[in-house]
């Protein structure tokens, strides 16, 4: 009986209440109208926070092109004014993001990370050494590598001087430079689906 009694007292005070003054009213719109602006900038800042941080930004435009597999040759001169001649061997360059691998084999292999400056005729590409096969030794890590580069009908051309040469090529004919010439490379995809019946 007793709970009874003050549930009743309850439900009488609640519907006696009287509506709050103007002036409350005022300040309880003025103070959820700040909450809510309040909550909104908050939401603007964390959502602008987390764009800003993305590990995975876009890749530029001026790297685009370079993305993917390649695979070509190394072209040198055997003598000075000579042509250019093929090696033998394959070399596979893998672009993703400013990542590059350079790989000619187990025993010669680079991984860098590029830049292309901008306004450099013809285009250039700077190619910091990170890690390289163990046959070369630790002393290639950290050298900056110039390169030029063009692509040309599906043709990425470099030219690169060798022997860890820091110096900028004079151009794609320079006799002191190595040129690669390669093929971007499609990898087939993989059919899921499954035979169609007849």
């Amino acid at each position: 009986m007793a709970a009874e009694i003050r549930v009743r007292r309850f439900l009488c005070a609640s519907f006696n209440r009287q509506p709050p003054k103007d002036k409350e009213l005022k300040m309880t719109i003025k103070e959820s109208l700040g909450f809510t602006v309040l909550s909104l900038l908050m939401a603007c800042l964390l959502l602008g926070l987390q764009a800003g941080c993305k590990t995975d930004q876009p890749i530029a435009a001026e790297l685009q092109s370079l993305q993917g597999t390649w695979e070509g040759v190394a072209l040198s001169q055997e003598t000075p004014g000579g042509p250019f001649v093929k090696s033998a061997g394959t070399i596979t360059i893998t672009i993703t993001g400013n990542s590059f691998h350079f790989h000619r084999d187990t025993n010669f292999w680079f991984e860098t990370t590029i830049t292309l400056p901008a306004g450099t005729a013809p285009q250039q590409l700077h190619a910091t050494i990170k890690d390289n096969a163990p046959s070369q030794g630790s002393n290639a890590i950290g050298k900056v590598v110039v390169a030029l580069f063009k692509i040309e009908e599906g043709i990425l051309t470099l030219a690169a001087r060798g022997d860890g040469s820091e110096e900028t090529p004079i151009s794609f004919e320079d006799e002191n430079v190595t040129r690669y010439e390669l093929r971007k490379v499609q990898h087939q995809k993989k059919n899921t689906q499954p035979p169609r019946t007849k």
